[in-house]
Parts: structure tokens; sequence; C-alpha cells
């Protein structure tokens, strides 16, 4: 599949935290518009940034070269107005993207932050890439609260084949979630959307996760299962033959089975439980 990239130059590049970021975060911060992951079930097809484009989702992918500079101006600005920083990285795509490997834009903010940080970082991404920047987080949580949630919707490669193809291999993410783990840094798995998944699922993500995250295409995409409808996701379960996958009472169901593996008190469910500045 063909991308086309673009460099622009963002007029800012931390946007106040609305709607399902508002518990938990001040800011939100995107290093890049579009995703190249392309992910079927992705919300972000339904938003305006998409809905104006004239090339497909996945297919397009804008780099913002002042990201870093942007960042600190901005949060100068306000650390002088005594306001609070906390930031979820990112809401709109994904930092880590396979750009990312060549562009740098997401450790130059990182860079940037360990000059001035912020008082809390949600790193959230799909991509082992993470795993380059591990010396810079390491000395970001010196001074900041940083968690790195990562996307592990399954355990299963045919689900991932049929929902993400273009999404990093299930074992390659686990394994960065492991490194990040052993560096000390806070890690959390995103079972978001839940995709169905083997009975061992639950094991093989214990000891190299602080948090459990679950969340579903129901109750998780914003208006509560009409984008995902829109999508087609029930027909595209319903293809494949896992209908009963789609409930929409699947999250207490998967809740219920982690918590035979992890404490209570490391498996969270959606909005009111996403965010964890008070849990790691």
């Amino acid at each position: 599949m063909s991308i086309e990239i673009k460099e622009i130059v963002a007029k800012k590049i931390l946007n106040e935290a609305t709607g399902y970021l508002d518990i938990g975060f001040t800011h939100s911060l995107n290093p890049y518009s579009g995703c190249a992951f392309s992910c079927k079930y992705c919300y972000v097809r339904e938003m305006p940034i998409q809905k104006f484009k004239d090339i497909p989702w996945g297919e397009w992918v804008d780099i913002k070269t002042n990201a870093a500079e942007n960042y600190r101006t901005e949060v100068i600005k306000l650390r002088r107005k005594n306001k609070p920083v906390n930031i979820f990285m990112s809401s709109a795509t994904d930092p880590y993207q396979p750009i990312e490997r060549k562009a740098g834009i997401t450790r130059r903010i990182l860079e940037a932050m360990i000059e001035t940080p912020p008082d809390l970082l949600q790193i959230q991404t799909r991509s082992p890439l993470i795993t380059r920047d591990i010396d810079l987080l390491v000395k970001l949580k010196e001074t900041c609260e940083v968690l790195v949630s990562m996307t592990i919707e399954t355990d299963r490669e045919d689900m991932k084949r049929i929902f993400a193809p273009y999404a990093p291999g299930i074992k390659l993410r686990i394994q960065a979630l492991r490194e990040l783990h052993e560096a000390g840094i806070a890690t959390q798995a995103a079972l978001s959307p839940v995709l169905p998944f083997t009975p061992d699922f639950p094991r093989l993500l214990e000891g190299v996760v602080d948090r459990i995250w679950i969340d579903t295409l129901n109750i998780g995409d914003g208006s509560l299962g009409k984008r995902s409808e829109r999508l087609g996701m029930p027909r595209l379960f319903e293809e494949h033959g896992l209908t009963e996958w789609y409930r929409k009472d699947i999250h207490v169901r998967v809740e219920k089975y982690f918590k035979k593996t992890f404490s209570p008190e490391m498996v969270h469910v959606s909005k009111n439980e996403a965010f964890p500045k008070q849990t790691i």
C-alpha cells in the first residue's frame, strides 16, 4: 500500500483534552496526522480529520516537523500560568508508526520533554519501535510520571490480520512491553478493542504489565458503538463467524476472565478507568 507523506508546519502541538480524555489529561499531543497502520476499526476514520480528506485513511501521513519546538514554547507558557500538564500521546495517530523510524519526530518531542517535563505522560502505541527510545523514557520518568500503553487487542495473529493487517505482530508488541517493564517503565496492555483471543492470553501478559485496560467497539468508540457500526464492524465480525465476540457485554466477560489471572486492582474497563494517574 502506497502512502502519501507530507511535511507540514503545525500551528500548535498541545490540544486541550476533551471528551474521552478529559478525565485524566489536560492535553493531547499528536506528532503526526494520519496513520499508516490503517486499522479497520479505528474510530479516527469517522472523525473530521479524515472526513474532509480525499485520500483513504491509512494512505496518508502528515509529519509535523516543528512539533518539538512547539512543545517547548507551549509548555513554558502553561508553566508560567501554573497550569498542570498531563499529556496523552497520541489520540488520533500512532506516535511510533513506520515513518517515525526516519522522521524521529516523537523522539525529538521526548528530548524536549526531558528539558521541560510535563507532569504526566501516557504514550499510546502499538509499535515495538518505542523500545528505541527506552533511554529517553528512563530519563524522563525521573521528573515525570510515565506510562507506556501498548495496544494488544488479541493474542491471535489471524485476528490481527483480519482487523489490523498493517499493524506490528502481537509477539513483537509483547516483547516490547517486556523490555520497557524490565527497564523500570510503567506499562499497560490495552485490549482496545477486544478481539477474539485464546485462553492463554492473560498468561502471556503476566510479569510484563502493571495494568490491564479493557475497551470494546461498543463502549469505546466515543459514540456508543455507532461509529463502529458505520465502519462495518458488525458485518466483519459476522463474516468471520465471530458474532459472539461483538456482544454489548463482552467487556464484562473479559474483565472477569482477566481477573482470574490478575489482581482486581490491575484490571480496568473503558472510559472511567482508562487513565491511571492515581493507580501506577
